[in-house]
């Protein structure tokens, strides 16, 4: 029997699988089958009315018998299941409830006149409210059916019938009652199995997926690192070589200083100075006041910007922040990697436009596109402009262009420019993530939207729409 509801679809071949969902199935809606469950028990008390029908001088008896199975049974059946220790034997709960008023039915016709006539209607209306208001098995269904239609079958022999072929009748009728119940108790058992085993497919495949989906953040967030680490270094390597100009400017500056004061100091010891020789020594070293200072100045500037720009870059925190200057300060790290390779940037952006926003994610953002526009746009030896344009739109957002001049994308690459891995320079070390990480962070960070336009040989363009207010 085991194995037939296995093939059958009627039962787990996994016990634990089997327990999980007999309580599943047996305590689904547990209110609505406790309403059921007192719907059923006043409906056996009230055919107490159709018993002094058919036959009043039984009728206190009957009416006793079925008010002692309300009280004792159906009703402490009802309330037990409110009860969480007992909701485990919500299956045997259920069965005892059908079992003990389908066999009482049976002893309660005894008593009446024209006794068993009626019977088969009566257990007919148990059979129908078991089979589709209890959440009982396949199974327990049958131990129902069994005992039910034994006890039925038992007391009939003893009962008296005014037409002995109804006997035969009422069993005919029962048994096609018990027949197709069980039909349709089994199908809703299959459905429900196979919902069951889909569900804990779907969670299987979600917890899966949830996995998956925590490790390729992960793997996301180092990516993200990665790439601003390598923007960094880039930055440090262009101020770095921008710094070491007016640095050394200083320090050849200085050099001459000393010499100067060298060449004052033994005129002024020897006693014979003139007017000439000491103001062109003054003016000397006037001159080259001015050249350390103004030097150190760059150097200094540069590395204050540099720190600031940094220090976003390093951290995700939000914070209030003017466009102008902050952009200001951005294009000024990123201006020695430019220069260098002899672009031009143009910088539009009026005054008084703030920001609360992620300043180191949007620095990253424009970083990327500018180094992307230096190294895809503007093949080996070409130089170009690279304009960065940042407007109002209304009061609540703010649309920001980075636009070049270079060679354009191919059509065949626009729809991909943004998927992850996708370069066209991988010859040159390009790892295909820096516009996926532009997009992303534009997206998921500054809650904005990208677009971007393009056309061989006249350039690319990039539009970014920002809440002036991040959400």
């Amino acid at each position: 029997m085991h194995k037939l509801l296995i093939q059958l679809g009627l039962r787990f071949d996994d016990p634990h699988e089997e327990q999980s969902f007999v309580r599943s199935f047996t305590l689904d809606d547990l209110g609505r089958t406790q309403a059921a469950m007192v719907l059923g028990a006043f409906v056996f008390c009230s055919f107490s009315a159709m018993d002094w029908i058919l036959s009043p001088d039984a009728w206190a008896m009957a009416t006793a018998l079925r008010l002692a199975v309300a009280v004792l049974v159906l009703v402490p059946a009802t309330l037990l299941l409110s009860r969480p220790d007992a909701r485990p034997f919500a299956e045997w709960i259920y069965l005892v409830y059908c079992v003990v008023p389908g066999c009482m039915l049976s002893l309660i016709y005894v008593f009446l006149r024209p006794s068993f006539d009626h019977g088969a209607a009566g257990l007919i209306v148990v059979i129908l409210f078991v089979s589709t208001l209890l959440p009982l098995r396949v199974s327990s269904f049958g131990v129902f059916a069994v005992l039910t239609w034994t006890c039925f079958a038992l007391f009939e022999t003893i009962a008296t019938h005014d037409n002995p072929g109804l006997a035969l009748v009422n069993n005919a009728e029962i048994g096609a009652a018990y027949a197709l119940s069980l039909y349709g108790v089994g199908a809703r058992e299959f459905r429900a199995r196979r919902q069951f085993r889909t569900t804990g497919e779907l969670q299987v495949e979600k917890e899966r997926s949830e996995a998956t989906l925590a490790e390729l953040r992960a793997a996301q967030a180092q990516l993200v690192q990665a790439e601003k680490l390598a923007a960094l270094g880039q930055l440090v390597a262009g101020v770095a070589h921008e710094i070491n100009t007016p640095i050394g400017l200083a320090l050849t500056t200085s050099t001459a200083f000393d010499h100067d004061l060298a060449e004052l100091r033994r005129t002024v010891a020897s006693g014979q100075i003139r007017r000439s020789d000491l103001t062109r020594s003054v003016d000397r070293l006037s001159e080259g006041a001015g050249l350390v200072f103004a030097n150190l100045t760059r150097a200094a500037d540069l590395v204050q910007n540099f720190k600031q720009v940094a220090v976003d870059q390093a951290t995700e925190d939000r914070r209030r922040f003017e466009m102008r200057p902050w952009l200001t300060e951005l294009m000024s790290t990123l201006d020695p990697i430019l220069r260098r390779k002899g672009h031009e940037v143009r910088l539009t952006c009026p005054d008084g436009i703030l920001l609360d926003s992620y300043p180191g994610a949007l620095a990253q953002v424009v970083s990327n596109l500018a180094l992307n526009a230096v190294i895809h746009a503007f093949p080996e030896g070409r130089t170009g402009t690279l304009l960065v344009d940042v407007s109002r739109l209304g009061d609540t957002q703010i649309r920001m262009t980075v636009r070049d001049d270079g060679r354009g994308i191919p059509p065949e690459n626009r729809q991909r420019i943004f998927d992850p891995f996708f370069t066209t320079g991988r010859d040159k070390g390009s790892t295909g993530l820096g516009l996926h990480i532009v997009y992303n962070l534009v997206v998921s960070t500054l809650r904005g939207q990208i677009a971007i336009d393009s056309e061989e040989g006249v350039g690319t363009g990039v539009t970014i729409d920002l809440p002036v207010t991040v959400p």
